[in-house]
């Protein structure tokens, strides 16, 4: 996939596979985090089941004693033939990526993508029990702003949540943010009779329809800062860990692997949850973080 706020066209140039973390060392860091007392963990990319034995690392990663639930960030396109694996070795549930419900304009949107290959996979999931499951929707003014009751509506008749992402100027994205910004506001004036269930999921504000059988959830960065609730904390496939997803601030974890200490660490992890900022500044008009989605995480 090259989705257009997401990667460039010609895609990312290989940084090689010796500068990406081993799934020993993911495992080592996963042991270390789990003993500062984090439990959740979400593998994502990029598109993690592109990764060769990706299998094996949910299964090593499910063993570590602390580790309470297991997710995985998707494009679904190739979740069909794997998803009762990954359930079977330890994967409780998915997100779903998917920015229209149109054949030619998911095409259009993920330069190629094939949306039977997406539906199949969330048929796939539902089936193999990796639930709850999300469909993360990143909402594009000039694009899928024409979807929007379309994909609220799938929470009435299936047991999905629909969540609408607001745009972020990040990599890709941000020489066009402003041409196709929508905010939550916007968004949920299109979507009357909404109920408020007065709870977050993670980043999520969530709602639902009367009698629906799943929900909608709203993440947004931009127009709604949720910094003072935030307690995630990502790790690039190059060893980087990054504080806050809005900032180039990376703590490197190479050296600290490689010298075989454990205790240092559980320190460097700490140390890099203790640095979160009070909030981010995508809306101040600072410069644009470096690295793209698919680089940092998705």
């Amino acid at each position: 996939m090259r989705c257009k706020y997401c990667m460039p066209e010609e895609g990312i140039k290989s940084i090689g596979h010796h500068n990406i973390l081993s799934y020993e060392n993911i495992k080592r860091i996963v042991i270390a985090a789990t003993g500062l007392g984090i439990t959740k963990y979400r593998i994502t990319g990029g598109e993690p089941l592109a990764r060769q034995g990706i299998v094996t690392l949910i299964e090593e990663l499910a063993k570590i004693e602390g580790v309470e639930e297991l997710a995985m960030t998707t494009n679904g396109t190739m979740l069909a033939e794997q998803a009762e694996v990954l359930k079977k070795a330890g994967l409780d549930r998915v997100n779903i990526s998917i920015d229209s419900l149109k054949h030619e304009k998911y095409k259009e949107i993920t330069r190629g993508g094939d949306l039977d290959e997406v539906f199949e996979g969330i048929n796939a999931a539902k089936e193999a029990g990796l639930s709850p499951l999300k469909l993360n929707v990143v909402a594009i003014r000039g694009f899928n702003d024409d979807e929007i009751l379309d994909f609220a509506q799938l929470s009435v008749s299936e047991p999905v949540d629909i969540r609408f992402i607001e745009l972020m100027p990040i990599g890709s994205a941000a020489a066009t943010h402003g041409n196709h910004y929508l905010s939550g506001e916007d968004i949920k004036k299109v979507l009357p009779g909404l109920i408020p269930l007065g709870k977050q999921d993670g980043a999520a504000d969530l709602f639902k329809y009367p009698n629906s059988r799943g929900r909608v959830g709203f993440i947004s960065p931009m127009s709604y800062q949720f910094c003072s609730s935030c307690n995630k904390i990502r790790l690039t496939a190059d060893g980087k860990l990054k504080p806050c997803l809005h900032t180039n601030q990376e703590i490197d974890l190479n050296q600290i692997l490689k010298a075989d200490n454990d205790e240092l660490l559980k320190k460097a992890i700490s140390d890099a949850i203790l640095i979160k900022g009070e909030k981010h500044h995508l809306n101040d008009g600072i410069k644009p973080v470096n690295r793209g989605m698919n680089q940092i995480g998705g």
